[in-house]
């Protein structure tokens, strides 16, 4: 079993024991659920930080990660209710927002304003079309692009977001990793 495919047997074993859905959730959100997505995220985080997604092998196997950052910032597998997954469509080989998605993003301000100064965690996904590598960048990219836009649009400080690339590992849609519904930013808060 190559490294890969233990990574993602060991994800959708994760999923599965979550109870969650192969589809989950995306931008119909009110700013109101989305403020109780993150607050019930932090509640539970500081109960128990529940599974979290590892791979097999060493940490420092994920792209720039040192032992002790991959140990300690590993992302979550989050039950449903806590998930604030946000669908947002990508041109293909592109990581420039949509002015049609940037909407879904405003959304957010409200929520992450008023949550303190709680960091959070955007993941951006990628789906399999392509070289793992360079789904890996695009995803990192597609993250970042994403923290760019909350900084300007929400006056969201820098030091309160992190910018992640999942790259095609968890698809939403496990039976079709090509379809566009795994292109997607989700967001966790982290402390």
């Amino acid at each position: 079993m190559t490294h890969r495919t233990a990574f993602a047997l060991i994800c959708g074993l994760a999923l599965a024991a979550t109870g969650a859905p192969a589809l989950a959730q995306s931008a119909d959100l009110t700013e109101t659920e989305i403020l109780q997505r993150f607050q019930k995220q932090l509640i539970e985080g500081q109960k128990t930080r529940g599974l979290t997604i590892a791979p097999v092998g060493k940490p420092t196997d994920l792209p720039g990660a040192t032992t002790a950052v991959a140990a300690a910032t590993a992302p979550q597998i989050l039950p449903t209710d806590q998930q604030v997954s946000i669908n947002i469509s990508f041109d293909f080989d592109s990581a420039a927002l949509r002015a049609d998605q940037k909407p879904r993003l405003i959304a957010l301000c409200g929520p992450m304003q008023s949550m303190g100064e709680q960091v959070f965690r955007i993941m951006g996904h990628t789906d399999a079309s392509g070289p793992e590598d360079y789904n890996q960048r695009l995803s990192k990219l597609r993250a970042e692009e994403v923290k760019r836009f909350l900084i300007a649009q929400c006056a969201l400080p820098d030091d309160r977001l992190e910018a992640t690339g999942m790259g095609e590992a968890f698809p939403l849609d496990p039976a079709d990793p090509r379809a566009d519904v795994n292109r997607r930013v989700e967001f966790q808060v982290v402390g």
